[in-house]
């Protein structure tokens, strides 16, 4: 058994993210650790309690679910806030499917048909819509990954393809499965109670040029849920919703995030971990960066293997 208890000992220094740490690991692979932060309007608004530990457990049983209509880059959960995922080459574009019309921020199609848009990414939308009412059709809106300190931009398909940012032949199969995946997960909330109202996918290429599901996948971070014949939210919405409302979507410092909605944000994502994996919900107890690099020594001790 290694001894070293320090994680940046173990693994070297991680790449800091917004709401994620990623470690390079041996043979062409990475630690990807989910935090307790919390980011919003693209910068990070606070922490929310148990956030990592549930949005691992939740995308990990995604994964698992998702694996028939797609490969994916996990490879191992090995702590509660942390799995292995295989390294691939990332798609420059974050591929975003929306059933509802409803959103607040400047991106999300509420506000633009509200104030008179109507041919948006390619699809027609009627007059006499309402907030929170379903599409004709599941939409595709794709954004750009963004650089750091910028946002995402929103694009068309014809542009991913005009302009060099993927293949016209990958990006069909693209669209393809990402409709797939929706339609599947759409299916699977429903059983639990939930409505999915919307999600982005991230895809990688892997080293066999095939298409990867990368990131995380369903979790009330990116992915919009509502209580099935209810419409409350249990997702990421909630906070964006109150930023709204105080008169924030993104420009200059934000009002700090209240204790008391940083709680309810909690106990949705709580209840999503509980309606889908259908069990409680068991927060690990052992101080975070104690237990990592321990787990994470054990698993490379016992030779890296690979969940099944």
């Amino acid at each position: 058994m290694l001894e070293r208890t320090d994680l940046h000992d173990l693994v070297g220094p991680p790449t800091r993210g917004k709401v994620r740490d990623v470690y390079d690991l041996p043979g062409n692979r990475l630690l990807l650790v989910a935090t307790d932060r919390l980011s919003a309007f693209d910068r990070v608004l606070g922490c929310v309690p148990y956030k990592g530990q549930v949005l691992t457990e939740v995308s990990t049983w995604w994964f698992g679910q998702l694996a028939s209509v797609v490969g994916h880059h996990h490879l191992a959960t090995v702590d509660p806030n942390a799995v292995v995922g295989r390294r691939c080459r990332t798609v420059p574009v974050e591929v975003v499917v929306r059933g509802y019309l409803t959103g607040v921020t400047s991106t999300s199609l509420w506000p633009r048909y509200r104030d008179g848009a109507r041919e948006l990414y390619g699809l027609r939308l009627p007059d006499g819509l309402s907030f929170n009412d379903p599409l004709p059709e599941p939409l595709i809106t794709p954004t750009t990954k963004a650089q750091a300190g910028a946002h995402d931009e929103p694009i068309s398909s014809a542009d991913v393809v005009r302009t060099g940012l993927v293949p016209a032949a990958r990006w069909e199969e693209i669209e393809q499965v990402a409709l797939a995946l929706f339609r599947r997960g759409g299916e699977l909330a429903a059983a639990a109670g939930l409505t999915l109202v919307d999600t982005k996918y991230e895809f990688g290429i892997d080293d066999e040029d095939r298409l990867t599901l990368i990131d995380e996948v369903h979790t009330p971070d990116s992915s919009r849920f509502w209580r099935a014949g209810t419409g409350e939210h249990l997702d990421k919405e909630l906070v964006r919703r109150w930023y709204a409302e105080h008169g924030y979507r993104g420009d200059g410092d934000p009002p700090p995030l209240p204790a008391e909605l940083a709680a309810t944000l909690s106990e949705a994502y709580l209840e999503i971990h509980r309606r889908l994996l259908g069990r409680p919900f068991e927060p690990a107890e052992t101080p975070e960066n104690d237990r990592l690099a321990r787990n994470v020594a054990a698993w490379l001790d016992a030779g890296s293997p690979v969940d099944r």
